[in-house]
């Protein structure tokens, strides 16, 4: 079978892949599964091939109850900066599915990774982290082609989760994502299922040559997809 242009499981992976945080069932994630998305994340294009990324898997019931207390509580610091509107919204929204996931996986940045002369890193110093994300995507679609679902939780000091995990001071916690078998992934994502924010056509982000700032508003074309 053949597909045509822009069609086919990459594609569909793409759109499929969502933030995962109520869907999780909890059954446990088979070895040879988790070793291939990891592989997968290992796998990403690095700068100067410096890949300066670790994973740290988090299964432990306790490390996983006291990460969530504490994303809690951030959850509380940023609602308590909404107005009542976003507040209202914002309270119907689950930020996290630490417990519920099968386990955690906590990506670092390890920017001494291949140092000091880092091949591509010496005018944009950021260059080791967009790395990182490229891991973490990778990772993403991986997991989503082998129908796990993945949440990515950002309600945490950095410090917090680099001391829970053992991280060394020089790796920065990057993200806690949570990972396991759904039941499904929701065909709307959650924030616009909530009407927290609605997804941007192509055209409101599209420019050729040189920026031209369009007010929002004036662009044609639906404002949700």
């Amino acid at each position: 079978m053949t597909c045509e242009p822009g069609e086919g499981l990459l594609y569909e992976t793409i759109h499929r892949r969502r933030d995962t945080r109520g869907e999780f069932t909890g059954e446990p994630i088979p070895t040879e599964m988790l070793h291939r998305v990891l592989g997968a994340a290992h796998a990403a294009p690095s700068v100067g091939l410096s890949q300066p990324w670790d994973f740290v898997v988090v299964s432990d019931r306790d490390v996983r109850k006291r990460f969530r207390e504490h994303v809690h509580t951030e959850r509380q610091v940023f609602a308590d900066r909404l107005d009542a509107e976003r507040a209202r919204v914002f309270s119907r929204i689950k930020i996290e599915g630490i417990e519920e996931s099968s386990v955690g996986i906590v990506v670092g940045y390890d920017p001494s990774r291949g140092a000091p002369a880092v091949l591509g890193r010496h005018a944009i110093a950021d260059a080791g982290l967009y790395s990182v994300c490229l891991a973490i995507q990778n990772l993403w679609l991986a997991a989503t082609a082998e129908g796990l679902g993945l949440g990515w939780v950002s309600f945490y000091r950095e410090e917090f989760l680099r001391e829970l995990v053992g991280l060394p001071e020089n790796v920065r916690p990057v993200a806690w994502l949570c990972v396991g078998p759904v039941r499904d992934l929701p065909a709307v994502p959650d924030l616009e299922r909530h009407g927290w924010r609605d997804r941007l056509p192509l055209s409101a982000v599209l420019h050729y040559e040189r920026y031209a700032h369009q007010p929002w508003s004036s662009i044609p074309g639906p404002k949700t997809s």
